[in-house]
């Protein structure tokens, strides 16, 4: 069983991570208060004290995912493009395959909630705000890369990593995850071909995406 959490934000951290955690596991009908209390070890009735109604448990559940996904990408920490474009391949790669791998889970809960949000205007506009942090880092990137077009380039790189991320996480490739070579080489053509450039595998080459 989980130790007790002992301060309020403590208890609130708990009871979000529980939430993406049961999303994941269970889908968003998986997801009640007393789920919540029982998967977390906690009394019942807790975690109504820390988000009263669903629509609370849900942006609670989405500022975590910003959060946690934030720390997981950490893209202000990658490779300064000034440094070379193959350190920042090789970061980029690492860091989509944690997604798919070791964050699996915390990708699926990621999909159950922008779901949602498609029904709940009222959670759109959080979902919207959290993802706005990854929207302006990724921008920043291509801007300082040299993109005669930011803003598309920007949605282009995120449409790119959305499919993949959902094929191999909760579609028809969920059994064949590709490799960080391969993820690296399909970053290499789609950067280059944004920039006129190309880049060339540091290793075996061959698309994310298995044939």
């Amino acid at each position: 069983m989980p130790q007790r959490p002992t301060t309020p934000a403590a208890r609130a951290g708990l009871v979000a991570d529980t939430a993406l955690a049961l999303l994941a596991e269970r889908g968003m009908r998986g997801l009640t208060h007393r789920a919540v209390d029982d998967a977390a070890g906690l009394p019942q009735g807790s975690t109504s004290n820390v988000a009263r109604t669903r629509q609370a448990l849900l942006e609670l559940a989405v500022r975590r995912l910003a959060d946690r996904e934030e720390r997981v990408l950490a893209l202000q920490d990658l490779p300064a493009p000034r440094e070379g474009t193959d350190a920042l391949l090789d970061a980029l790669a690492l860091t989509v395959h944690r997604a798919l791998t070791q964050n699996r889970d915390l990708t699926l809960a990621r999909y159950e909630l922008a779901l949602e949000a498609t029904r709940r205007p009222e959670l759109r506009a959080h979902f919207d705000t959290a993802g706005a942090r990854f929207r302006a880092h990724l921008t920043a990137l291509v801007t300082a890369l040299g993109s005669p077009s930011p803003d598309r380039h920007a949605l282009t790189l995120t449409a790119w990593a959305d499919g993949l991320l959902l094929s191999c996480v909760a579609g028809s490739y969920h059994a064949e995850p590709p490799t960080i070579p391969g993820i690296r080489a399909d970053l290499g053509e789609i950067i280059g071909g944004m920039l006129g450039t190309r880049s060339a595998p540091r290793s075996a080459p061959g698309s994310a995406t298995p044939s």
